[in-house]
């Protein structure tokens, strides 16, 4: 997003014209951001058989999809149902990386039935696995490092209490799994967590996984997950990627001949590649001044976005249909009967009734993790394409909330 004549732009379109055309609340994807951060990853690992996997559960809109797959991506899903919407969206199974956590047995032998490369994360499953398959279905087993990213707690997985994947503690434990049911492990994977600040955090994490391997003699690749955080506010410690790559590479390339064969090495990354790139434009309902606050209520609130709420998330928030206004001191509140604040205490350029407000770093879990509380409907969404703004999903209706209803006599 960029202001040129007191206009706000985003790929040379006028975000105020989207905002009238389309109507608010809506979210707003910049294709050209997302390629960026796609190029940007395969140029930091370069020299190596990189495969990135689009982490779909960030967004996971058919047009997204779509998007990622003509970059060249392949996709990491976390259910069933986003295996299959990547399947529609013209992924092949073997582009897929199926990773749910604490699902049923029946739903991994789905995973099987579609062919996608199943990613095993407690021993249970394993067992289960092997019983059912032995060595004639090959699996990724997701271990646990023990080494948290850092960051805000509420997105940590690699954490010795986290309830994603197998403890590497217990490496012993699945070797006698694997043995005993005649296994055939093709690809280790961790995951720490969504706000690495340190690549020395991911090489500490990158030698464990180095180590395992030696204990896998089947491997054709190693996933390292993502982790790779971006700014939300001026002066945020972001992820290096860059330095990351160069130390991250050489130190694979090294690992690979030490375990006698060039392997695979995956990313997963998702908030990465699109939350820079999405934008909520929100219209503002009140300016209501309390003894204490000024409050801005808009047209959207937690079932649109829920990462201020449920994460203590932090978003800029702009208005831009005042770009040259005095600021003042605003909290950004929805319009849900809840606790529904966006942002306490923000400088805003002065704020009037009817005026439209931008959340940025939207990209990532907002649509994905919207919801129909209150009985509101979900936005609509827009891609901008080729310096063309197209419309990529409907605003609901209230029919869409009474589809699944069964009418009975009461």
């Amino acid at each position: 997003m960029n202001l040129e004549n007191n206009r706000y732009y985003s790929s040379n379109l006028d975000l105020l014209a989207l905002a009238d055309e389309f109507g608010t609340p809506v979210y707003v994807y910049d294709a050209q951001v997302i390629s960026n951060q796609y190029r940007r990853v395969l140029n930091a690992f370069g020299g190596v058989r990189l495969k990135l996997k689009y982490a779909c559960k960030a967004l996971s809109n058919q047009a997204i999809l779509k998007y990622m797959k003509k970059l060249g991506a392949g996709l990491d899903a976390v259910s069933i149902e986003e295996a299959e919407l990547g399947l529609m969206a013209g992924f092949s199974p073997s582009e897929i990386l199926f990773t749910p956590n604490g699902v049923s047995f029946e739903e991994i032998k789905r995973g099987v039935e579609l062919g996608l490369v199943i990613n095993i994360d407690n021993i249970s499953i394993l067992e289960q696995f092997g019983n059912e398959y032995g060595n004639s279905v090959p699996c990724c087993i997701r271990l646990n490092p023990h080494i948290a990213a850092g960051g805000n707690q509420h997105i940590q997985t690699g954490h010795v209490d986290s309830k994603f994947g197998i403890s590497i503690y217990q490496l012993r434990h699945i070797e006698r799994v694997i043995k005993s049911c005649s296994i055939r492990v093709e690809g280790l994977h961790i995951h720490t967590g969504s706000e690495i600040l340190d690549s020395s955090v991911f090489l500490r994490a990158a030698e464990l996984m180095f180590d395992a391997a030696q204990q896998f003699p089947d491997l054709k690749f190693i996933d390292f997950g993502s982790g790779f955080k971006v700014a939300y506010k001026e002066g945020d410690v972001t992820t290096d990627i860059e330095e990351l790559g160069s130390e991250l590479t050489e130190r694979f390339k090294s690992f690979c001949k030490q375990y006698g064969r060039e392997l695979e090495l995956w990313f997963e990354p998702g908030k990465f590649l699109v939350s820079e790139a999405g934008l909520l434009l929100v219209r503002v309902n009140i300016v209501k001044q309390t003894i204490a606050t000024v409050f801005v209520g808009v047209d959207s609130g937690q079932n649109h976005l829920i990462r201020p709420m449920f994460y203590d998330a932090y978003h800029e928030i702009v208005n831009i249909s005042n770009s040259g206004g005095k600021q003042r001191i605003y909290t950004v509140v929805g319009y849900i009967c809840e606790t529904d604040t966006f942002g306490w205490d923000r400088k805003l350029n002065e704020v009037r009734e009817g005026d439209v407000l931008v959340f940025k770093n939207a990209g990532a879990y907002g649509f994905s993790m919207s919801n129909n509380y209150n009985s509101r409907l979900r936005p609509a969404e827009v891609l901008i394409l080729d310096g063309k703004a197209q419309l990529i999903r409907k605003r609901e209706s209230l029919n869409d909330l009474l589809r699944n209803q069964v009418d009975i006599d009461v």
